[in-house]
């Protein structure tokens, strides 16, 4: 790689420069793929960010954007660090006051919003946000109404822009060149599992280096695909699209809407994808659903490959006969014929789920890392993959360590690199960083092979009242391997024993009852049926077969409603938040270890639309067999 290309913008007008025929991005829209070059991708985002200077946009400014992923989105996130302004990307499915807490937090100026729904957002929070001067939309569809003079469609602003670029044909290009690695470029959210989010403040430079570092560990070149599916305000998104995307020039895809996104998927056929644990459990449990609508003699050629393809996998070899009868129509059914490597990141995957996909022939591997540290910095190497484990740093740039070790070698994952964050927005003491060091509050020990093995959360692991230490990540990953639970909270913690709380798979469980024509109504009404609570039943008695007597749950329960971030229980990357489940089903949590058969439910759940709903139920504690034998020791 050339030097000096120490900014974003600066790595795009080099391709632009030298590569500007080949295609860079591709968009679906009403059902086509269209492709951009990198001459389209320049010019664009030159455009855009000379539309953004004309209105007083610069240095020091916070620029946040909001919506899909669109290539608009990427634009304008290159175009204001051309300004030297700092970018900050919201979730697309935040609610009002969570984007009215990052915009005041961050002392936004300018948003770059996709369409009416975003805007909509935006204008109820404005009255919060006293810096926001200006709301881009993209998409008109339904701005006619709008009367606002902060309102500006993003094709006037290109239009200034381009007016503005004929004025000063150099402007841009004098803008990008005085652009500097080490400045703040982007403001990168947290996961937020315990508060809310932080700032992670990000230099070009540091996220261009990084992603150099996990190019050497998994290299890419301009051959290959990537389908951005990741929500780009993630860190690793930004990662891929845009770290990855200008310095392998690898092709960056988007599809239509979330909608379409596997069909979309299948389509490009990328060579490389990661998805976070929960869309690789969502995954393998359509895969099992559908087995399960499928003719007998289907279903028993699917159990003959797949117990095939798991005896190869253990031996750490690939079963070709398995290949042929099952995998590779199943690989091309998902789209991942093309795949060359895979990953799974942002949380723990269930081994039973990874060793699924491992048979069923997907190159995936295992990362670890953090927002402070630029996302991933563990990664399986390409023939030494386990289920155990997230492998090893990706160079020697990068060092790790356990802190204060316990008689088993688990104690904090603590790590620093030399591309590491410069530190939260706002925030002048962290505690968790001592001496350029990051703790991470992860625990886990490094294994024999050399390769980090996490445990947990070093503030989830518990222990019961009787003195057994669990993991309760662990266990809910076991059960999230069923296609039949789409959310598992396990609970124990200074308690006799291990219960849990479950969310059912709506879609697949619905589908279940139909073919068993069983009547149900609602999500609430569902989960209530006694077939489908013996159903859940078989599914948590299987895994405590799997776990050792002390850890194996003794009774749970089936919540009436999703786990769901709009409600705080999860966080924008789909890990729970713990604290927020103690308190908010702490009644229910109370009667489980009290020993109550069933415990009433009257609640009202709101909804993003601002309805309400009332929910008047009762919860059946189920008592398992080991449950009862346990307890009858006792």
């Amino acid at each position: 790689m050339t030097t000096g290309l120490d900014t974003l913008p600066k790595l795009l007008a080099h391709n632009a420069a030298r590569h500007g025929n080949e295609i860079a991005l591709r968009e679906k829209q009403f059902g086509i793929w269209r492709s951009l070059t990198w001459a389209d991708y320049q010019e664009r985002t030159r455009a855009i960010a000379l539309g953004m200077k004309r209105l007083g946009i610069g240095a020091g400014d916070v620029v946040g954007l909001i919506g899909d992923n669109r290539p608009e989105w990427v634009m304008g996130e290159i175009a204001a660090h051309a300004l030297g302004a700092r970018s900050l990307g919201i979730y697309r499915d935040a609610l009002d006051d969570e984007v009215a807490y990052l915009l005041e937090y961050a002392g936004a100026r300018i948003v770059l919003a996709e369409d009416e729904e975003q805007v909509d957002k935006l204008l109820n929070v404005s009255d919060r946000v006293k810096t926001l001067e200006y709301i881009v939309y993209a998409d008109p569809r339904g701005m006619r109404k709008y009367d606002d003079p902060r309102l500006v469609p993003l094709e006037a602003l290109i239009r200034s822009g381009l007016d503005l670029n004929l004025e000063q044909p150099r402007l841009y290009e004098e803008m990008v060149a005085a652009t500097q690695g080490e400045e703040i470029a982007i403001l990168c959210t947290t996961s937020g599992t315990t508060a809310r989010p932080k700032l992670a403040m990000l230099t070009g430079g540091a996220l261009i280096r990084h992603c150099r570092s996990y190019l050497s560990a998994d290299p890419k070149g301009p051959r290959d695909e990537y389908v951005s599916v990741l929500p780009l305000p993630w860190i690793m998104e930004q990662i891929y699209v845009l770290g990855w995307g200008l310095i392998s020039r690898m092709k960056v895809n988007f599809v239509e809407e979330p909608e379409t996104m596997m069909a979309d998927f299948r389509e490009i056929g990328p060579t490389f994808v990661l998805f976070a644990p929960r869309v690789w459990e969502a995954l393998a449990a359509e895969v099992r659903a559908k087995v399960m609508d499928a003719s007998a003699f289907k279903r028993r050629m699917f159990d003959l490959g797949m117990r095939m393809g798991l005896e190869a996998v253990d031996k750490g070899q690939r079963s070709g006969a398995a290949d042929a009868l099952l995998f590779r129509a199943l690989r091309d059914r998902l789209g991942f014929s093309n795949l060359t490597s895979a990953a799974t990141g942002g949380a723990a995957l269930g081994p039973d789920t990874f060793r699924f996909f491992q048979a069923m022939g997907v190159p995936l591997r295992q990362l670890y890392g953090q927002t402070e540290l630029l996302g991933a910095y563990t990664l399986h190497r390409a023939k030494e993959v386990d289920f155990d484990s997230v492998g090893v740093v990706f160079d020697e740039t990068i060092e790790l360590r356990i802190d204060r070790p316990d008689a088993n070698g688990v104690g904090e994952i603590v790590t620093r690199h030399p591309n590491m964050f410069s530190g939260y927005l706002g925030v002048n003491d962290n505690p968790d960083l001592r001496e350029g060091w990051l703790h991470t509050g992860d625990a886990g020990f490094i294994a024999p092979t050399g390769r980090l093995v996490v445990i947990d959360r070093i503030k989830d692991i518990a222990e019961t009242s009787t003195g057994t230490r669990f993991s309760p990540q662990y266990i809910e990953n076991k059960l999230k391997f069923s296609p039949y639970v789409a959310e598992a909270v396990v609970l124990g913690a200074s308690q006799p024993h291990l219960a849990a709380m479950i969310c059912i798979r709506f879609p697949i469980v619905s589908k279940w009852a139909e073919r068993h024509r069983i009547a149900f109504t609602t999500y609430s009404d569902l989960s209530a049926k006694p077939q489908v609570l013996d159903l859940l039943r078989a599914e948590v008695e299987k895994v405590n077969a799997t776990l050792p007597p002390a850890q194996q749950l003794r009774d749970f329960v089936l919540l009436y409603k999703e786990l769901d971030a709009d409600d705080e229980e999860l966080t924008r990357t789909r890990k729970v938040r713990r604290g927020v489940i103690a308190q908010k089903y702490g009644d229910i949590i109370s009667a489980i270890y009290r020993g109550d058969a069933a415990i009433p439910v009257d609640t009202t759940i709101a909804f993003q639309d601002g309805t309400k709903q009332r929910i008047r139920t009762t919860l059946d504690v189920v008592r398992l067999g080991t449950a009862r034998a346990a307890m009858a020791a006792e």
